[in-house]
This record gives C-alpha cells, sequence and structure tokens, in this order.
C-alpha cells in the first residue's frame, strides 16, 4: 500500500496534543501502510507544545517534530509540513481532530473513485454531520466568507475552510511551493492554485465537532481573510501561481 504523511499545525497546543496523537497513531498503526509518519509542526508556541511532541515521539517512532521560525502562521505551518513530509498522500489535520482522523477513509476514497489529485473535508455539504455547532454568529461569518470566495475566488465549494485537507505529493508540491498566505487565507489560496494548475478535487461531507479554543477571532481574522481573497487575485495577476 502507498505511504502516508499526516501534519499536524500546532500553538499552544500542549493540552490537546497527547490525546490527538494517541488517536493519530493508532489510525496509522491499523492501516497496511509500506511507510507511515506523523509529522507535527510547532508554530512557536509559548507553552510546551514541543517538549510535550517530543516525549511522545521518544515512545512512537511514527511521530516527528517540526519546527517554524517563530509564530509565522497557520499557513505557513502547513506549508511547512507538507513539503517536508515523506508519504505519497499527505494529510493535514487540525491539532483538536474537529474532524475525526478516521474520517480520513472518505478521503481516500474520493480520490480513488474520482481519479482525483486532492480531496478535502467539509461542514456544508451535510450540515446534519456536525456534531457540535459553532455559535450562531461563527456559523453566519463562516457563511458570508464563503460567498465571498465564490464571488472573488471563483470556487465553487461549500466549505473551504475545514482543516482536513488530503494531497497527493506531487501535488502538494506544485501547490505549497506556490502558496504565499501565512495564516487562515491559505486554504482558499491552496484550492484556487490546485483549481489553477488544474489538479482535480473533490470535497467530500465529514463528520466535525467544534471544539473550544479555536485560533481563530472572528473580526480581527476575518477581516485579514477578506483581504486575502484580493491578495489571491493579485498573486495571481503578477504570475506568482503559474
Amino acid at each position: 500500500m502507498d505511504s502516508l504523511s499526516i501534519v499536524i499545525p500546532a500553538y499552544n497546543e500542549e493540552t490537546r496534543l497527547p490525546a490527538s496523537l494517541d488517536a493519530v497513531t493508532q489510525y496509522v498503526r491499523q492501516g497496511c501502510w509500506r511507510f507511515a509518519e506523523i509529522v507535527v509542526v510547532d508554530d512557536g508556541s509559548t507553552d510546551g507544545t514541543a517538549r510535550a511532541t517530543e516525549r511522545y515521539a521518544a515512545t512512537h517512532p511514527e511521530v516527528r517534530l517540526l519546527r517554524n521560525p517563530g509564530n509565522r502562521g497557520k499557513g505557513y505551518a502547513v506549508r511547512h509540513g507538507m513539503l517536508d513530509a515523506r508519504g505519497d498522500w499527505i494529510l493535514f489535520t487540525d491539532a483538536d481532530l474537529s474532524a475525526p482522523i478516521e474520517e480520513a477513509c472518505k478521503l481516500f476514497q474520493a480520490v480513488r473513485e474520482r481519479h482525483a489529485q486532492l480531496a478535502f473535508g467539509s461542514r456544508g455539504l451535510d450540515r446534519s454531520l456536525i456534531e457540535v455547532h459553532q455559535s450562531w454568529f461563527r456559523e453566519t461569518a463562516g457563511r458570508l466568507f464563503n460567498l465571498f470566495v465564490r464571488l472573488l475566488a471563483g470556487l465553487p465549494y461549500a466549505d473551504t475552510q475545514c482543516g482536513f485537507k488530503l494531497f497527493q505529493r506531487q501535488a502538494a508540491r506544485e501547490i505549497f511551493r506556490r502558496q504565499r498566505l501565512d495564516r487562515f487565507g491559505f486554504d482558499v489560496e491552496v484550492l484556487y492554485v490546485a483549481k489553477r494548475l488544474g489538479f482535480r478535487a473533490v470535497e467530500v461531507p465529514v463528520r466535525w465537532r467544534h471544539s473550544e479554543g479555536t485560533k481563530v477571532r472572528v473580526w480581527r481574522d476575518g477581516l485579514s481573510m477578506f483581504l486575502d481573497l484580493l491578495r489571491i487575485r493579485w498573486n495571481d495577476l503578477r504570475g506568482r501561481y503559474r
């Protein structure tokens, strides 16, 4: 069977990370992978995230730690992990496992059946799969942002922001080396670049539950993400995604 890398961007996740690593390690060990690794990318955490990862890796050889040069943002952390990963398929997932790691089976099924180079989890295609909702305000803001994604980036997806995306390695290399955004707008950018390069992407409904402690701040990060949509179009006009 193919090899797998699972990339987990982590910023101040000392408390939640060990349980998440238990779940991901169990998932990896139950598969028949030729090779599998779990890459935790510490984004300049100020707590014990790096130490917790190193302690875990000491008894779990699948796990390794990458460090960012300070707090650079989730987009930077994901790019760092994706370009360093060694698997034939590379999945990135949020450290809180809002989408349970077992849902990765749906992504693998989708890429096989659709002959796609990437598949990504979606909360928007089947909202009955959402087990714990965000606040009304956050969900409304998310729907508004998705409208702007459709209008400004031309992406026809119901949800670009779910932190659960699977890439074939060569596609990942081509997409993430062109990525320019370092913060939360990067999800839109990588899907935009994938479309620009002609890769087939499949949106897949997955189970999802909101976890407290999200790093996304609606007002500040929401404005930044909106501006990122304009940056994506500007970068494309300047030829940065060719």
